[in-house]
């Protein structure tokens, strides 16, 4: 399996430690790139890692989760290369994927209940992109 990174922030700490180890117990190579507990932290710093670590291949794909997913979101997408989708249901993530090849997916552990964020985690990775029409509009993307 490929190598897939996480980061959060303070808020998305709980969220992304129990994705973490579910995906290594589901036997997933996980790059935890922080942070390593709930103290306050910055939000672009944990989003930039995430998106350096895929656009640069540390990682084939990235998970970053902050309160709402929005700021960690954009902090990643500030990155060549990173595309990254801010997802609340598993069908987001599955188009996410299947249209626009997002290789990075944003969770708000505020927004999104546990179920939910393992379903977009399950869609984000088990879905193919479709490319055809949608590849030269990836394109376009940068």
């Amino acid at each position: 399996m490929s190598r897939i990174a996480l980061a959060s922030d303070h808020a998305g700490y709980a969220l992304k430690a129990l994705l973490a180890d579910e995906l290594r117990a589901a036997g997933h190579d996980v790059l935890d790139l922080g942070p390593g507990s709930e103290a306050s932290v910055d939000y672009p710093d944990f989003g930039h890692a995430l998106g350096e670590a895929v656009a640069h291949g540390r990682a084939a794909k990235g998970i970053a989760v902050c309160g709402s997913g929005i700021g960690i979101s954009i902090a990643v997408n500030r990155i060549a290369g990173a595309r990254c989708a801010l997802v609340t249901s598993g069908l987001m993530a599955r188009l996410a994927r299947q249209h626009n090849d997002a290789n990075c997916i944003a969770l708000g552990s505020r927004i999104s209940g546990i179920e939910t964020a393992r379903d977009c985690v399950a869609e984000f990775l088990n879905t193919p992109f479709e490319g055809g029409r949608h590849a030269g509009r990836v394109a376009k993307l940068g």
